[in-house]
């Protein structure tokens, strides 16, 4: 049996993993001291721990580390069991069902929004969004509706320079200044909405749902059919983000999260 002098290790252990998760590539020894505030010594001693474990994989020409394949597996066996999908796809369909429009539920994978599921209405669209499409989260109300309730060192990390602001239209943020401008306006309104950023002529609204710690691990969006000359558009969509609203907060409780002080 371990010793509760474990847990802080493994606690550490893991906040390794979570960082090395939100990078594009593999990082260094130091970055991930800096990152996590912890001395290097004791990053490269759990570092070499998870390499046996074979969670981490040391690169020594690059002098850097990545996930290793037991991550791999780890992340396969959670797709095999897929609990969020299996509790968000039937509240999904009631709200596609319910709002006349289709309904997404994604997950933030880096700087990128991975969709998981798409559920249609009786009459559906046809978008560029379906499961497995992932597209720049600054883009999208999922990805904006998780950042905009991530610490701001955790955004920064995902955007740090002018190169990760890609976009797909003549819209959307192209600096992490504009950036944390929007997450702002979206935070203290409480729902994040998009017109134009991913595709012309589609906007969506989107809400997150929250783990037990209140930390956003998903977002339930609707995208419908709008186009809006102005920037920002001032369509009032208000009565459908409630909606989008009250299923992500259903999604929350069902996964024994914390919902917001605003929904409850």
């Amino acid at each position: 049996m371990g010793t509760s002098t474990d847990i802080p290790a493994l606690r550490r252990g893991l906040a390794v993993l979570q960082l090395m998760a939100t990078r594009a590539g593999p990082v260094s020894a130091s970055t991930i001291a800096r990152e996590l505030d912890i001395p290097r010594s004791t990053t490269y001693h759990l570092l070499a721990e998870l390499e046996q474990a074979r969670f981490v994989t040391r690169l020594p020409a690059e002098r850097r580390y990545g996930l290793g394949i037991a991550a791999f597996e780890l992340g396969s066996a959670y797709l095999r069991h897929d609990p969020l999908e299996r509790v968000a796809g039937p509240l999904l369909r009631e709200l596609a069902g319910r709002v006349g429009h289709n309904a997404h539920l994604g997950v933030l994978h880096g700087s990128e929004l991975l969709y998981l599921i798409k559920e249609r209405p009786a009459r559906p669209e046809t978008l560029v969004t379906d499961v497995g499409v992932r597209l720049p989260a600054q883009l999208t109300a999922s990805g904006r509706a998780i950042l905009a309730h991530l610490p701001a060192a955790h955004v920064r990390a995902l955007f740090p320079s002018a190169a990760a602001f890609v976009r797909r239209t003549d819209r959307g943020p192209t600096s992490l200044a504009a950036l944390r401008t929007i997450l702002a306006v979206e935070r203290r309104r409480g729902w994040a909405s998009e017109d134009g950023h991913v595709t012309a002529g589609f906007a969506s609204v989107a809400y997150p749902a929250f783990d037990h710690d209140h930390r956003p691990i998903a977002a339930i969006s609707v995208t419908l059919r709008h186009h809006c000359e102005q920037i920002p558009c001032a369509a009032d969509w208000s009565g459908l983000a409630a909606q989008v609203r009250s299923t992500a907060d259903d999604l929350t409780r069902r996964i024994g999260g914390r919902v917001s002080w605003r929904s409850e």
